[in-house]
């Protein structure tokens, strides 16, 4: 029963952190219709921006955390303003520009960091223990982190007028911008905000896991099946997969083991597209 337990919380911290990788992935494709394939590249350079700041300058990590998320936001928003917007319309453009970029970052951060791990601890370690259960304090307080993270979130865009004309564009562009809303404006903030959680977490996760040029890799391939299993450009789906996904692995790890429980998060994921294509909150077509 503690194994059940223990499992389960650090599967609760593992859907906090995909959460917020899939909220950003999922935000980008709902608002301006682009497979963000840079998403990953910005997870790695929020980690190695925290990383820097820890190492080189030697700032207080939680410092480093903040200047990390605001740092990845504003390449995204450059990135955004000044490259995607040209052919935002374009799909397979916007594809290979994103993935062109992954592929820059990870080059880049290889040639000035080297192919080698650096030594990024997360400053808090421990465990707590409680009533026979026990659960590492980094993810604690990751966890913590994460949930602020996703209420924030949640607060911009269903709270505020900026959310609201974000949500309006994924609904339906022309309209939206027969109203008054101005696409050009809006788009790379949404855009800054995706890489800004991407390399918030990044900063969050590193330490905890491990950093290095191509741990983007499986990143994106996580936020990008979490994204399918909740339904594309959906908030809601998109964090109600993140968690059943992060308890799938966290107990089949567990109770199956690892590689039989990735076979059952696909064969999960097969089932939800086979009885529902759109995902579990997608609609089936997107209105832009």
């Amino acid at each position: 029963m503690t194994g059940f337990v223990s499992a389960g919380l650090i599967g609760i911290s593992l859907g906090a952190q995909y959460a917020l990788l899939a909220l950003g992935f999922t935000l980008i494709f709902g608002i301006l219709g682009v497979v963000n394939f840079a998403h990953g590249g910005f997870y790695v350079l929020g980690g190695y921006a925290a990383y820097s700041c820890v190492a080189f300058l030697g700032m207080p990590y939680p410092l480093a955390v903040i200047v990390a998320m605001f740092a990845t936001g504003a390449l995204g928003y450059v990135f955004e303003l000044f490259v995607v917007e040209r052919v935002v319309d374009d799909h397979l453009a916007t594809l290979m520009l994103t993935l062109g970029l992954y592929l820059m970052i990870g080059t880049g951060v290889q040639a000035v960091f080297g192919p080698e791990s650096p030594q990024f601890s997360f400053p808090i370690t421990g465990t707590l223990r409680f009533g026979g259960f026990y659960i590492p304090l980094e993810n604690l307080v990751v966890l913590a982190v994460c949930l602020v993270a996703i209420g924030a979130v949640y607060f911009l865009m269903y709270r505020t007028d900026l959310g609201r004309g974000l949500r309006a564009l994924a609904d339906n562009r022309a309209v939206a911008a027969t109203q008054g809303l101005r696409p050009k404006l809006l788009f790379p903030l949404a855009f800054a905000l995706s890489c800004g959680l991407a390399g918030l977490t990044g900063a969050l996760v590193t330490p905890i896991l491990s950093l290095g040029p191509l741990v983007g890799e499986p990143v994106l391939a996580m936020a990008f099946l979490t994204v399918i299993l909740g339904g594309f450009g959906s908030i809601v789906g998109a964090t109600v997969a993140a968690f059943l996904v992060g308890l799938i692995e966290a107990y089949s790890v567990v109770y199956l083991g690892g590689s039989k429980g990735a076979l059952a998060l696909f064969v999960l994921v097969l089932i939800v597209l086979i009885v529902k294509p759109s995902g579990l909150f997608g609609k089936e077509a997107r209105g832009a």
